[in-house]
């Protein structure tokens, strides 16, 4: 599956954004979804993950109530609704997917990977 991540930009701290990841092919449903970010001189960190069917989500501890994770099996997309940005939350961010039930935020645990897309909050 091929994955293509949009959305990001630059918005001010206490602001809002919301990142897409379009997936390629017929099987999208087949597929549990991530978000990562990578900051500057960061490692890469498990932002969320969803299930199959959307009726799973997972979150990072310090994201959680902030941002929400969300999918749409018939546009072959998943959503991250990133809302009271903060500067600390600008990153690359990345969508990530693998096939079958998983809820995990391993990074290695997934295997296919979007091209990432930036997003810088202001002061």
């Amino acid at each position: 599956v091929q994955l293509q991540a949009s959305g990001g930009g630059l918005v001010q701290a206490g602001g809002s954004l919301r990142l897409s990841c379009a997936a390629s092919g017929r099987t999208f449903n087949r597929y549990s979804m991530g978000w990562f970010r990578q900051a500057p001189g960061k490692e890469r960190e498990f932002v969320a993950s969803i299930n199959l069917s959307g009726g799973s989500t997972y979150y990072a501890d310090s994201l959680k109530g902030r941002f929400t994770i969300s999918r749409d099996n018939a546009k072959s997309t998943v959503y991250l609704q990133m809302n009271s940005l903060k500067p600390e939350d600008t990153a690359v961010y990345y969508c990530a997917a693998r096939a079958g039930s998983y809820l995990g935020a391993g990074p290695n645990q997934y295997d296919y990977w979007g091209q990432g897309t930036q997003v810088t909050v202001s002061r």
